[in-house]
């Protein structure tokens, strides 16, 4: 028997005018699993979540949620899936647990205790009753979650859930979806940086251009990143280059755009490039040789180095 998927999007296509926004694009989520959606801004993330909702129809290609479309079902399509498109809007005036009792009723009402225990899973029970223009981002972003998970969805889709959030927002938003996922519900969602989804999402779509730069597992992607790289500056960086001869398992280079170190502008600094234990190698002869380490730190991750360059996108080192 076939399991049924939560999204089966297939050849997806989205032009406005000459521009094509989502190209050909074919995604396929399983029930219970954590999907991203990746790409730079512009690449058509937001407009593929926007096709999904039924808030624009697609030129080309289907879109069926829990095996129901728009053509045939209609509205339908949107039993057991909640979420939020760009950033969740509230009443400012309104307190969170008012905000939340007034979206129940206009969805036809919620079961006793829910509005609680939606609250109580995003880590807003205590905030509850302050009014929602008092919010920072981030609690308002946990209560767009909160408000779509009153719905009791089967699949939940969050457009940048994290966007704008400081790092402890980040933080505390990466432990919620985890927190949703391990509960067994589908969570899709897009997101423009690499390393807020590694640890959460299960498989992935690179999208670049409206194309689909990359479709697979977290697992498959790693394997394919390249090896990590680092900003060194020492005392000597002429000296600490020369030694990089005697390592052939890496590439030393100078930064093209120094690199900013305590107490000074900017330093003529290299940036070392290998597998890891070769830069610890190495790293470890430029500390011998009596060479002062001033600054050794990644420039990114492998996972985050990939993503760039899958998207096109160029980072200085």
């Amino acid at each position: 028997m076939t399991t049924q998927l939560a999204v089966d999007a297939v050849g997806v296509t989205k032009a406005f005018g000459q521009v094509r926004a989502v190209d050909d694009v074919t995604i396929q989520v399983a029930p219970g699993e954590v999907y991203g959606v990746l790409g730079p801004n512009g690449a058509g993330k937001t407009t593929f979540l926007r096709m999904l909702f039924g808030l624009i129809r697609p030129d080309a290609g289907t879109i069926r949620v829990f095996d129901k479309s728009w053509d045939s079902d209609g509205v339908g399509v949107l039993d057991g899936v909640a979420g939020f498109i760009e950033s969740p809007g509230f009443y400012p005036y309104l307190t969170g647990r008012q905000n939340l009792e007034g979206l129940a009723l206009l969805d036809g009402g919620a079961r006793p205790g829910l509005v609680e225990e939606v609250l109580e899973v995003v880590d807003l029970t205590d905030r509850a009753d302050r009014k929602v223009g008092g919010y920072s981002y981030g609690m308002r972003q946990r209560l767009g979650v909160a408000a779509s998970l009153l719905r009791e969805p089967r699949l939940l889709v969050l457009d940048e859930p994290a966007n704008g959030l400081d790092p402890a927002g980040i933080r505390d938003m990466r432990a919620l979806v985890k927190r949703l996922a391990a509960s067994g519900l589908t969570v899709l969602l897009s997101s423009h940086n690499m390393d807020e989804v590694e640890e959460i999402c299960d498989n992935v779509t690179i999208m670049n251009r409206g194309g689909v730069a990359y479709h697979g597992s977290i697992t498959d992607l790693r394997a394919m990143a390249p090896d990590p790289g680092h900003l060194l500056d020492t005392n000597d960086n002429a000296g600490a280059r020369a030694l990089a001869a005697d390592h052939p398992g890496i590439e030393v280079e100078r930064a093209e755009d120094g690199l900013t170190v305590v107490g000074q502008e900017a330093a003529d600094g290299l940036t070392v490039v290998g597998q890891e234990a070769a830069v610890a190698a190495y790293v470890a002869d430029v500390v011998r040789s009596g060479i002062v380490l001033r600054v050794f730190t990644p420039t990114r991750t492998p996972l985050e180095a990939l993503f760039f360059m899958l998207t096109d996108q160029e980072v200085a080192a």
